[in-house]
């Protein structure tokens, strides 16, 4: 994998363990989600214009990729209500890597080589490691994880070959960006009724419009990576992004570190090493 496109690649990582935070943060975990995805549509709008259209092939895959949006940040805040970010952030970005590793070659006639399946096999090791450390979430909230886990990995290969259909990653980005928050809103007003929400928007706005720019952003530059790189290889690299929040744990969630963090550090660290040498 060229070195540009790593590096794109993690800073994409660390965008996306930010607006993680974000909602781990909120208070209402459902309404900042679907916030988070409200201000990744204000951000994809301004730049349009701007952009072609993607190619009519696309079209279908955005709108399935809507509906997976739509799982996945449910089943985000749902996940965070259940528990803690050292247990549900890894099984969620742990296992979605190896069920695209595993899947790959018979879904979309990718084959990795050595030196790729092992980097996603240690990233993905890494990453489960920190789950060994949480345990008071239970059941429930590895269920949620592991459920979301599936949604990831479905929408990795719906958005990975829609954006390679699309011709041009960064439109086809924009453009899915904006369904999703119309089904997460609808589901919001008709469950919880229009003042409790319009109320939290209107003094959460800025956890939104910065958590929604850190989201597209991170995803646009993944999609774009998928166009340069094997989609299984991209998706795992992206897993380092659990380096970066456990920083942003460290410094400000005031979580503890354990020697499960410091051990899959190393380990995510040296899947990466050898994603760039595969």
């Amino acid at each position: 994998m060229p070195l540009d496109v790593i590096a794109l690649v993690l800073f994409g990582a660390l965008l996306h363990a930010t607006w993680n935070a974000l909602v781990k943060a909120g208070s209402e975990k459902s309404l900042d989600a679907a916030m988070i995805a409200l201000g990744a549509a204000v951000v994809a709008l301004p730049f349009l214009p701007f952009m072609p259209l993607p190619h009519p092939d696309a079209w279908p895959f955005i709108l399935v990729s809507a509906l997976f949006q739509f799982a996945y940040f449910q089943l985000v805040a749902a996940a965070y209500r259940a528990s803690d970010i050292g247990l549900v952030y890894p099984l969620m970005r742990g296992v979605a890597p190896l069920l695209v590793a595993a899947t790959s070659g018979a879904i979309i006639g990718e084959n990795l080589s050595t030196g790729a399946i092992a980097g996603v096999l240690t990233i993905s090791t890494g990453v489960l490691t920190l789950a060994f450390e949480a345990r008071k979430g239970g059941k429930r909230a590895i269920l949620l994880a592991l459920a979301n886990a599936v949604v990831i990995a479905c929408y990795t290969y719906v958005d990975g070959i829609g954006a390679r259909l699309a011709l041009n990653p960064i439109s086809y980005t924009l453009w899915m960006a904006l369904l999703p928050p119309v089904l997460l809103f609808t589901w919001a007003f008709a469950t919880r009724g229009f003042a409790p929400v319009l109320f939290h928007v209107r003094h959460q706005w800025w956890r939104g419009l910065i958590g929604g720019g850190g989201s597209i952003g991170a995803y646009g530059l993944a999609l774009w990576a998928m166009t340069k790189a094997p989609v299984a290889t991209v998706a795992a690299l992206r897993e380092t992004s659990i380096l970066f929040a456990i920083v942003i744990s460290i410094v400000f969630l005031k979580e503890h570190v354990s020697i499960f963090r410091i051990a899959a550090a190393c380990l995510i660290a040296l899947g990466a090493l050898m994603l760039k040498l595969a």
